[in-house]
């Protein structure tokens, strides 16, 4: 079966599950099904760490000047928390269908441990927390069953914890391996960058310096504002403006609370600002951008 033939079979497969009862859909754990039936336009998102494998529709992200294509032919891997821009290409007769996995980095030590000193793993390092990569043969056939034994409870208990850590294998052992490796060593720059950026995600609405988050990683405050560009493609402060946002936005959709309480939740002393760069940032005031999420799909 060709690649095209394999990956419109997943979809379809995505799209039978995503369309049915999802609360009696069988788990695995560190794995979400994508679907959408409409497209988006480029727009602000916050993606957390996670490889993305589309198997049908395309999306297509921006990062200061980098451009990613992730499609049935690309997969996506973020190994940092990311505020990037995002378009979607979805419609009703072609939806976009695919998974996620999200990286446990216990997972993926236990899998290096048993990759040991092996001569032919020589990942090349990197230092960007989002990558693209080809979608190959062996990660679509364990897709494929994958999404098999999620229609049983317990060969989605069983297997599927397998199943995930073969797809892991094969990243790691692919072009982003480099990326995952440096995702659990401890003694590089893209480490203390990630541990910065751990900080901000459970700490946002604290008084965070640049000095205070430079000084914590043991950089130069020079060292660490290059570093943490060549991580995420945008300055620590820009970062935390981004992340704050975000979270804002989900606090207002998913807790149903006003601007001025987010606001103040995220770290924001004065509402009429958090309103002026909310508006700069997703291009619609608070109350617009409610309204727009919580439109039915």
């Amino acid at each position: 079966m060709q690649h095209d033939e394999i990956c419109s079979k997943l979809a379809q497969r995505v799209i039978e599950l995503a369309s049915g009862d999802y609360a009696s859909l069988s788990q695995v754990a560190d794995i979400s099904l994508l679907y959408a039936n409409s497209p988006s336009t480029r727009m602000p998102v916050m993606y957390k760490p996670g490889i993305v494998i589309l198997f049908q529709g395309k999306k297509t992200g921006y990062l200061g000047n980098s451009v990613f294509h992730y499609d049935a032919t690309k997969y996506l891997m973020l190994t940092v928390p990311l505020p990037f821009e995002c378009e979607t290409w979805a419609s009703p007769e072609v939806p976009l269908a695919g998974i996620k996995l999200s990286v446990d980095s216990l997972k993926l030590q236990d899998l290096l441990i048993d990759i040991g000193d092996d001569d032919s793993f020589q990942p090349v390092p990197q230092t960007s927390g989002i990558h693209s990569a080809w979608l190959t043969e062996p990660m679509l056939c364990a897709a494929e069953r994958l999404l098999d034994v999620m229609s049983s409870p317990r060969d989605a208990r069983v297997l599927g914890p397998q199943i995930v850590r073969e797809i892991l294998y094969h990243v790691l052992t692919g072009p982003c391996g480099g990326a995952l490796l440096a995702l659990v060593s401890r003694q590089t720059q893209f480490s203390q960058i990630a541990r910065a950026l751990r900080r901000i995600e459970n700490n946002f609405a604290e008084t965070l310096s640049v000095e205070l988050l430079a000084a914590e990683v043991n950089m130069s405050v020079s060292a660490f504002h290059h570093n943490f560009k060549a991580v995420t493609s945008t300055s620590p402060l820009q970062y935390l403006k981004s992340y704050r946002l975000h979270q804002a936005r989900t606090l207002m959709v998913q807790d149903g609370l006003k601007a001025s309480t987010a606001a103040m939740k995220v770290g924001y002393e004065s509402a009429s600002q958090f309103s002026r760069e909310f508006k700069r940032y997703f291009g619609t005031t608070p109350g617009e951008e409610i309204t727009r999420l919580r439109q039915p799909a």
